[in-house]
C-alpha cells in the first residue's frame, strides 16, 4: 500500500470519531437526533448516558498483571519493568477505553534517551495501517501529528525504518529516515471485535446508540410532562384578575394565584376547582423496557441498569447474572492480550534482546470474575498442595502483583529476613 493511501486513510473518519465520543461522554443532544425542543424547554433536556456504562463495565475488568515466556512458571521481571518504566498500569487503562469506544487504539514502541523501550498510546485520530493479509501482521503504517508551532508532519512506519515527512503546502516533504532495524513495525492495533472481512472493528457501544436516542427522548418527554401535566392544574370559572388581591387590596400576580397564595376571591359567580395530575409510569415503563434490551444486548446484570426486588437475590444468581458480562471481559482480555504481546516482543527486539521465546509470549490478566480474596486463596492453596501449581503461580492466582511474589520468595529462601521485619 502506497504511502499517500495511508495519509488519506489516517486523515479521514473525523466525523464518526466525534459521533462516537459524543455518546461515551453523554453529550449526545436531542436537536442532533431530530428532535427540536423550544427555548423554554431546553432545560428540561435529558440524555441517558448507557454507552459509558457498557463500555466501562468491560473495561473495568481489563487488568495486565505480568508477561510469562514460554517454559517459564514466573512473570518476566524485565518486561514488567518497561510496562511500569512506561506507566502503562494507567496508560492501558486508555488503551482499553479508546478502542472499546472508538474501535481502535495504538501503541508505538520507540526509544528512550537512555535506549530502553518507549512505549506510547494513541488514539485512531491521524493513524492508519496495512495488516498483511497472509500473517495478519502489521506490514506497514502511518501517523499524522501536529507540533506545538503548527508544523504538520507524517511518520511512515516500516520493518527496519521509520521515514519522517514534513506537510508544506499540501505535499509532503521528506525530512528524516530513523533505522531500527527491529524488523518488524513498531505499531500495533488493539482493534475490537474485528472480523475475517473487516479489520476496522466495531465500537462496543454500537448496539445500544439506537437505545440511548429512544430513552433520551421518553426522559425529555417525561421531564416535560413533570412540569405541565403531573402536578393537579388549577381551573377557575366566572371571576377575572381584578378580583384576585391581597390583603392590602393590591391585585395579585396571576403567577401568585395559581401556586397558592390566593385560595378565595370576592365573586359570587367565580367557581374553582383542579383536574387530576396525569400518571407517568408509561413513560418509565418505557424506560425499563429499553433498559431490559439494553441489558440482553450489552450482558449487564440488570441490577447494573437499576432493576431491584423486593428480595435480594442470592449469591449464585448474582454470580449467574454476571456470567455473560465475563465471558464478554475474557474475550476482550485475549483479543487485547495479542497485542499488548505483539506491543512486549517489538520492546525485547528494540532493546536488542532475543525475540524467539517471546513467540509464545503470555500476558497474564487479573480474573474477570473479580472473585473474593477467601474463594481465590481457597482455590490457590488447593491447586499448590496437589502439585498442579508451584508457589508463584498459586499466589499470582490469589492476586499477588509480581514485586509481592518476588518479596514473598525472598522470605520463603530467607525466613530471617521475616523474623525482622526486612
Amino acid at each position: 500500500m502506497s504511502f499517500s493511501t495511508l495519509v488519506e486513510q489516517a486523515g479521514s473518519g473525523t466525523q464518526d470519531r466525534q459521533k462516537l465520543e459524543a455518546y461515551y461522554q453523554g453529550s449526545k443532544r436531542l436537536d442532533a437526533l431530530g428532535v427540536s425542543l423550544p427555548p423554554e424547554v431546553r432545560v428540561l433536556e435529558l440524555v441517558v448516558n448507557w454507552p459509558r456504562l457498557v463500555v466501562d463495565s468491560v473495561e473495568e475488568r481489563l487488568d495486565v498483571e505480568g508477561f510469562r515466556l514460554a517454559g517459564s512458571d514466573k512473570t518476566d521481571d524485565e518486561l514488567w519493568s518497561w510496562w511500569q518504566a512506561n506507566n502503562l498500569d494507567d496508560e492501558s487503562s486508555l488503551v482499553h477505553t479508546e478502542a472499546l469506544v472508538q474501535r481502535k487504539a495504538f501503541t508505538i514502541v520507540g526509544q528512550t534517551r537512555d535506549g530502553a523501550p518507549a512505549i506510547t498510546s494513541h488514539t485512531g485520530q491521524g493513524m492508519a495501517c496495512h495488516i498483511d493479509p497472509l500473517t495478519r501482521d502489521v506490514a506497514e503504517a502511518v501517523r499524522l501529528y501536529e507540533t506545538p508551532d503548527r508544523v504538520k508532519w507524517a511518520a511512515h512506519y516500516l520493518p527496519d525504518v521509520t521515514v519522517y515527512y514534513r506537510g508544506s503546502l499540501g505535499d509532503w516533504k521528506q525530512d528524516k529516515t530513523v533505522v531500527h532495524n527491529m524488523g518488524t513495525v513498531p505499531v500495533t492495533p488493539f482493534t475490537n471485535r474485528s472480523r475475517i472481512g473487516d479489520r476496522r472493528g466495531v465500537s462496543e457501544m454500537q448496539d445500544v446508540m439506537g437505545l440511548t436516542d429512544a430513552a433520551s427522548r421518553t426522559l425529555t418527554n417525561l421531564q416535560i410532562a413533570q412540569e405541565l401535566v403531573a402536578i393537579p392544574q388549577r381551573w377557575v370559572m366566572g371571576a377575572e384578575a381584578k378580583d384576585f388581591v391581597d390583603p392590602e387590596g393590591n391585585q395579585v400576580p396571576r403567577w401568585q394565584a395559581y401556586i397558592g397564595h390566593v385560595q378565595a376571591f370576592e365573586n359570587e359567580n367565580g367557581k374553582a376547582g383542579q383536574f387530576e395530575g396525569a400518571d407517568l409510569r408509561n413513560f418509565t415503563e418505557v424506560v425499563n423496557q429499553y433498559a431490559r434490551i439494553v441489558s440482553a444486548l450489552s450482558g449487564l446484570p440488570p441490577d447494573f441498569l437499576g432493576f431491584t426486588s423486593e428480595n435480594p437475590a442470592s449469591a449464585e444468581a448474582i454470580v449467574a447474572a454476571r456470567e455473560r458480562l465475563v465471558k464478554r471481559a475474557e474475550r476482550k482480555q485475549r483479543s487485547f492480550g495479542s497485542s499488548w504481546e505483539r506491543t512486549m516482543r517489538c520492546a525485547m527486539r528494540q532493546a536488542g534482546r532475543d525475540a524467539s521465546p517471546a513467540m509464545r509470549l503470555e500476558t497474564v490478566w487479573r480474573d474477570a470474575a473479580t472473585p473474593t480474596l477467601a474463594a481465590k486463596t481457597d482455590a490457590a492453596v488447593k491447586l499448590y498442595e496437589s502439585g498442579l501449581l508451584p508457589a508463584d503461580m498459586a499466589l499470582e492466582t490469589i492476586g499477588f502483583s509480581p514485586e509481592q511474589r518476588k518479596r514473598a520468595e525472598e522470605l520463603r529462601r530467607n525466613p530471617a529476613l521475616a523474623a525482622v521485619g526486612l
